[in-house]
């Protein structure tokens, strides 16, 4: 049986996950202070990203999604292994995507992969320390002209 902290901390981790799909679906870059710790490691190499500290992958991020209109990430399944103020969680992401062409007309393909995470309970709540993305699909063809900067 699980006890009233674990189940609170169960459900904060949700929040902080999904927090994580609203700064970037809605490309607001600044949330993901609320997201990461300040000395975060992340890693998005298996998705042709790069791996760094927040303040590189946050620039990052913006930079690589700026090209996309649309992203919607729709994440579940997740498990979560609590240890007292720290936690471990690996979360399934269905990730469509609209690359804008040039003609203005929208190319549309979609990512699965996990967010398999290392998350602290600070004073300001949870959160992730450390994300490794790992790929699981692509689904339809990547944009022929797309390239993913690498800095």
């Amino acid at each position: 049986m699980l006890s009233l902290q674990e189940i609170s901390d169960r459900i904060e981790i949700n929040d902080l996950l999904i927090r994580y799909t609203k700064a970037i679906d809605e490309k607001d870059w600044s949330l993901l202070e609320e997201v990461f710790t300040p000395d975060a490691r992340l890693d998005y190499v298996a998705s042709g990203g790069i791996a760094g500290a927040l303040p590189e992958v946050k620039a990052w991020l913006a930079k690589a999604l700026a090209m996309f209109p649309e992203t919607l990430h729709l994440i579940g399944n997740t498990e979560v292994e609590l240890a007292g103020d720290s936690a471990r969680a690996r979360t399934a992401v269905y990730n469509p995507m609209f690359y804008a062409n040039q003609d203005g007309s929208r190319h549309h393909f979609a990512v699965g992969a996990y967010y398999n995470d290392e998350l602290v309970r600070t004073e300001a709540g949870w959160r992730i320390a450390v994300r490794i993305e790992t790929h699981a699909f692509t689904e339809g063809a990547m944009p022929p002209e797309l390239v993913i900067p690498t800095e």
